[in-house]
């Protein structure tokens, strides 16, 4: 599937791994597309994320990705449900954090530590979504080619952490298919 990647697709997918070996995730996650994502400049995603303010407000996202880690990887719908059942998320960050540090729930995907010592990062089947669905968005659109804007397509097409902060700065599926065009609309869920 990689050969139908642009040259802007595939440097997304090499600044994911950047960003999941700095963070020392063992796996790269969708967070991390949508962090490398927000690196590029020059390209279709790039020019998407800047039209609808989210260039200038990268900081506010990245606090919020890193927010979203710390409390494991859940999303505000799924912290508001287990806050349903009485469950307090916030809380129990607090408390775990207290005793154990700063960032000890962080939700680095424990499956990755087989892979961490040979200097190889697979990636996570959120990621592993992502990029098939990118390849979903390209078909529907009758596109040759994978490109950023299709990733960019596709993280605010799959339910998550990503997809609501995204949100959450005016980035999602309608407004992207408006600063893109081109087919952009087409069904691809």
């Amino acid at each position: 599937m990689f050969e139908r990647f642009t040259k802007d697709a595939r440097a997304v997918v090499r600044g994911a791994v950047g960003h999941a070996e700095e963070a020392g995730a063992g796996t790269v996650g969708p967070e991390h597309l949508l962090l490398a994502l927000l690196d590029r400049e020059g390209s279709r995603a790039s020019f998407a994320l800047a039209a609808l303010g989210a260039g200038e407000r990268r900081d506010a996202v990245r606090q919020a990705l890193e927010s979203a880690r710390r409390r494991a990887g859940l999303s505000r719908a799924e912290t508001e449900a287990l806050a349903g059942l009485g469950v307090d998320v916030s809380e129990i960050v607090a408390r775990v954090e207290e005793a154990h540090g700063v960032g000890a729930m962080s939700a680095d995907d424990r499956e990755g530590d087989r892979r961490r010592w040979s200097g190889h990062r697979g990636f996570n089947r959120g990621a592993k979504e992502v990029l098939e669905k990118a390849l979903r968005v390209a078909v529907s659109r009758r596109d040759r080619h994978i490109g950023d804007e299709h990733l960019l397509l596709a993280l605010v097409l799959r339910p998550g952490v990503p997809a609501e902060v995204l949100a959450d700065h005016g980035v999602t599926h309608e407004s992207l298919t408006r600063v893109l065009g081109d087919g952009a609309g087409a069904a691809c869920a």
